[in-house]
């Protein structure tokens, strides 16, 4: 029998691996979104982002036959606005990429998120787990704002 933690590591591994994906694909899409951008405008390459997201996970959905997609009306009004934020990122993102490079522009980006990430725990809103703010995490907040100005000088 194995210990509990070698349990847990074997769980974990998966998760981690989807997240470093979910991270890659961030770092590819901002550039590629970006250069789009460049040649057909701004909400043009978003529109086309998005539709191309919206066909594959079409298609994902008719091969689950549907899956749960018929209650999407149980699902609270202000969730279905996901969709306009990730108008927001990809406009952002394509709009600084080619003014102050990828690194940056992704650096900003997670940092930002973050930050709204701990408080969103913090007060436990959005169906998060609360997360006090304690001062490890503000001294991680004051990590990352340091080292994104190092990036960015």
């Amino acid at each position: 029998m194995l210990p509990r933690g070698v349990k847990r590591m074997e769980n974990l591994i998966p998760v981690l691996l989807i997240g470093l994906a979910g991270g890659v694909a961030v770092g590819l899409q901002g550039p590629l979104t970006s250069m789009m951008s460049q040649r057909i405008g701004t909400m043009e390459s978003v529109f086309i982002v998005h539709l191309g997201g919206a066909i594959l996970a079409g298609v994902i959905v008719l091969g689950m036959k549907g899956g749960n997609l018929g209650a999407w009306r149980t699902v609270p009004w202000y969730a279905l606005g996901a969709g306009a934020l990730g108008l927001v990122v990809l406009s952002a993102v394509s709009y600084t990429i080619p003014r102050i490079g990828a690194a940056t522009t992704v650096t900003l980006i997670i940092v930002a998120e973050l930050v709204a990430s701990t408080l969103l725990d913090h007060f436990g809103l959005l169906g998060t787990s609360v997360r006090l703010l304690d001062p490890a995490r503000v001294l991680g907040i004051v990590v990352l704002f340091l080292g994104t100005w190092l990036i960015m000088r």
